[in-house]
């Protein structure tokens, strides 16, 4: 019994999406029904990338919204539902469905496989969190998100983020048992590309930490249908009993792919073996320790004011739960500072590179700065300072998601994308993640309210601050709209890229691009964590 369907089928149901007639109609109906992971990772990325722009769109709406401490520039009843719309649209329909959607195109290519496994269940993951996340987008339409004023629609906004996030556990399960059941031979976890460790912590993260949210969600709902238990606040406190999920730590771990995403482009610019890859390897999984922080859906807070020994009881879960994550992303960052040293840049994208490392500078900027929420004495919970690092992590995760598809658009679709046009477009994300999160960083330590559209005031200006929030969510939307444009007009304009256009040592490179329908004529087998580089003249000791 195997994992991966390698049946060769016909008609339009065929894995290319294909039928032995042509036309419109059988394409869009090789789309839907595909269980080629190429095409589903693809499916993926272009659904999260709309859902992104959109929610920075949001974003720059929202910082608009508190520059105007006189009034309200959107409907007064609706404020607080869209900062809630933000808080779950910006992991769970963006970053998170992004970095899957790459794992799920690219990770088999690295290890060698013919296809994903239960390619099948992953379609239909992917179509359940579309749907979910449609459903979760018309319950705030029809006043049913956290505080919303319609019963029924709130009870919609439960259960559609519970079959959102559904989808994603289905598609993690089958990125982490790829991962673990159908490497190539000789293929070691210790061999496995930079992406394919980090999609498979990642994965396991999500898997680890998702089911808390939802089994929160089971219990919000059937309070707020049937029972109405004081203590839960019915629909005015959804976000208090569920924030923990999008929040830190919790977005820390929803992340960590990012982190195979940045090692294998800069390993790919570096034209070198990896000296420091255990380095790595500990890094992600040191990163995900912020998952037994998220699961424990409590903030460790830290008192610096008590006594002795109530002070280093507070100080070894802090330290665990949010200094220790800290490293994940610093390590990476060094590995990848010494691979640029030691190797030559060339040949890869510099988009793709620039995207990548900004983005994971800003994750580790963002997972640094979410140590400071539980220190009591600062006074952060419940400010926009959480809003801020959330914004970092998961802007930041976007961009390196970015810089992944860049890179492996000639493996996806044959095509590379311009890098006259595309490389602007890596300094302004940069700048816009940096705009939507560090000011609300400033304004947490000013005592800003979260999710308040008005009724706060304080020394350093609010309206410059927001409206430096304004600039950065349009130039996020911005961005990811850049991206998106580039991405299709390369499908005409840009010249088919070769099969090895990098000179890549990992085994995507191995096939053509695209890649067919099974990836692959032949495997070699694995000698190293560079077996293309085994199989090149001249490259055995490089």
């Amino acid at each position: 019994m195997t994992t991966i369907d390698t049946r060769t089928e016909h008609g339009a149901f065929s894995l290319s999406g294909t039928q032995a007639g042509s036309g419109g109609l059988a394409a869009l109906t090789g789309w839907i029904t595909t269980a080629d992971h190429k095409r589903i990772g693809r499916l993926l990325i272009g659904s999260s990338l709309l859902f992104g722009a959109a929610t920075f769109v949001l974003t720059a709406l929202l910082g608009l919204e508190r520059m105007d401490q006189n009034g309200s520039v959107l409907d007064a009843g609706s404020v607080g539902q869209l900062f809630a719309l933000e808080r779950v649209a910006l992991p769970f329909m963006a970053a998170v469905p992004l970095l899957l959607g790459l794992a799920v195109a690219v990770v088999p290519l690295q290890l060698g496989a013919r296809g994903l496994a239960f390619g099948r269940a992953a379609a239909f993951g992917f179509w359940t969190w579309l749907l979910g996340s449609a459903l979760v987008v018309a319950s705030f339409i029809g006043n049913g998100g956290p505080g919303g004023g319609d019963s029924k629609m709130v009870d919609l906004f439960l259960v559609s983020l519970g079959i959102t996030l559904v989808g994603l556990l289905v598609i993690a399960g089958t990125v982490a048992t790829t991962v673990l059941t159908s490497r190539a031979p000789g293929m070691t976890l210790q061999r496995v590309p930079g992406l394919a460790w980090a999609s498979l912590v990642g994965s396991v993260a999500l898997l680890v930490t998702v089911p808390v949210l939802i089994a929160d969600l089971v219990l919000l709902g059937v309070d707020h249908k049937y029972v109405r238990t004081p203590g839960f606040g019915a629909n005015l406190d959804l976000l208090g009993w569920m924030g923990w999920g999008l929040s830190q730590p919790a977005t820390i771990a929803y992340s960590l792919i990012a982190l195979g995403v940045v090692a294998d482009v800069v390993t790919t610019a570096s034209h070198r073996r990896s000296t420091l890859r255990p380095v790595f390897l500990v890094g992600v999984a040191v990163a995900a320790t912020a998952v037994l922080g998220a699961v424990t859906q409590k903030v460790q807070l830290l008192e610096w004011n008590g006594d002795a020994g109530s002070k280093i009881q507070d100080l070894l879960p802090w330290a665990l739960f949010h200094l220790l994550p800290i490293l994940g992303p610093v390590l990476v960052l060094a590995v990848c500072g010494q691979a640029l040293a030691a190797g030559k840049i060339a040949k890869v994208s510099p988009a793709a590179l620039g995207f990548s490392v900004l983005g994971l500078a800003l994750v580790a900027l963002g997972t640094a700065a979410q140590a400071l929420t539980p220190i009591v004495e600062l006074d952060l919970l419940g400010t926009t300072y959480e809003e801020g690092a959330a914004t970092l992590i998961l802007g930041g995760a976007i961009l390196a998601g970015l810089g992944g598809l860049i890179h492996w658009a000639p493996k996806l679709w044959g095509r590379a994308l311009p890098a006259g046009a595309t490389l602007p477009l890596a300094g302004l994300g940069a700048l816009g993640v940096a705009l939507a999160g560090l000011p609300l960083l400033i304004a947490g330590f000013q005592g800003q309210p979260a999710m308040a559209g008005s009724g706060f005031d304080y020394d350093l200006a609010p309206e410059v601050l927001n409206l430096l929030v304004l600039v950065g969510g349009a130039a996020l939307a911005l961005t990811v709209v850049g991206v998106i444009a580039l991405a299709v007009t390369s499908l005409v304009g840009e010249p088919t890229a070769g099969d090895d256009p990098y000179d890549g040592q990992t085994l995507e490179w191995a096939t053509t691009s695209p890649a067919p329908a099974d990836n692959f004529a032949e495997v070699p087998r694995v000698a190293s964590a560079e077996p293309l580089f085994d199989l090149k003249p001249g490259r055995s000791d490089a």
